[in-house]
């Protein structure tokens, strides 16, 4: 009896793991209201089941619908304390409500840091949390905790962790702090250690926040050796544009984007066209920066900057 009531289960037990494998697929592909809808679905026969939480709560948090998602894993801290990545998430919430309403903020604080802090102490392990630690210590003013030791300390907890991530949050931390020389050996150090489009892009980020296009050039090139993506074409074709410095160059890249240009690359093309309709305009070629202007115009014809852009074309 037993094996023919465990027979009878059977098909009810797939179809319910198939349906959180499939709010999974959903936002890993991005379609979080589909996740939503799935989810819920779920739910209404697994009313307290963890893992379907918190994929609502996932849903919830990619759609930003904080309220929602505040809920969710407030809900999923109360049921299990010792998780930590629960804590984090909800902490995670809670700073994004607190980034919507500024006025609410100073309220949030105080749960946002203990989440955290309680999602550090669960896992000594965890990389996202420490990182989280680290912007919340640098942003928060004095008053209200803020510490460059403070977020130092869990820079370096996640240097041991994982080296990249300590000397990127490093580079952050003196960055922030208006320390440039130390931010720039960091983000330097992050390369050598690791060498990844992220800790190339860092300093390629840093360079162009102080001011610094041709070193942003240089650095894109060098992550263009190691890595042979598309997309740094267009990087060096938008540091050029919005400088107005090495024209030829970043009129040659942003041909060689488009031409190879695929979904994966990120960037619409509309938004290569914009730049070398910059790089025109720059060079007073009213009817090549047209050319460009108006396609990225049919793609994109609500984007404010390809109409200012427009706008100044037609008074060359």
């Amino acid at each position: 009896m037993k094996y023919l009531l465990f027979l009878f289960l059977l098909p009810f037990i797939a179809v319910s793991q198939e349906s959180l494998e499939e709010v999974e697929q959903h936002i890993g592909q991005k379609n979080f209201k589909s996740a939503e809808t799935t989810v819920l679905l779920y739910l209404e026969e697994h009313p307290q089941h963890l893992k379907a939480l918190e994929l609502l709560g996932d849903a919830y948090g990619h759609q930003e619908k904080w309220d929602d998602a505040i809920d969710i894993y407030k809900k999923l801290v109360d049921a299990n304390p010792n998780v930590a990545n629960y804590h984090y998430k909800y902490g995670g919430v809670l700073g994004m409500k607190a980034l919507q309403n500024k006025f609410k903020a100073i309220g949030l604080i105080g749960d946002i840091k203990s989440s955290f802090l309680k999602a550090a102490e669960l896992d000594k392990n965890h990389i996202d949390v420490r990182w989280a630690l680290v912007e919340l210590y640098m942003q928060l003013p004095g008053i209200f905790g803020g510490s460059k030791s403070k977020s130092l300390k869990y820079a370096e907890e996640l240097e041991q962790l994982s080296t990249v991530d300590g000397y990127l949050a490093k580079g952050y931390i003196y960055e922030y702090d208006d320390a440039p020389e130390l931010a720039e050996t960091y983000y330097k150090k992050a390369i050598e250690e690791g060498g990844s489009l992220t800790c190339f892009n860092k300093l390629t980020e840093f360079y162009e926040n102080k001011s610094q296009p041709e070193n942003a050039i240089k650095n894109i090139e060098e992550a263009q050796k190691k890595h042979q993506r598309n997309a740094l074409h267009y990087q060096i074709g938008k540091v050029a544009a919005e400088y107005n410095i090495q024209l030829e160059k970043g009129e040659k890249c942003l041909n060689t984007y488009l031409s190879n240009y695929s979904a994966k690359d990120g960037v619409p093309k509309a938004w290569a066209h914009y730049r070398l309709a910059q790089i025109y305009t720059y060079k007073e070629n009213k009817a090549k920066a047209l050319e460009h202007i108006d396609f990225a115009l049919s793609e994109l014809p609500k984007i404010k900057p390809f109409k200012t852009q427009k706008e100044k074309i037609l008074q060359l």
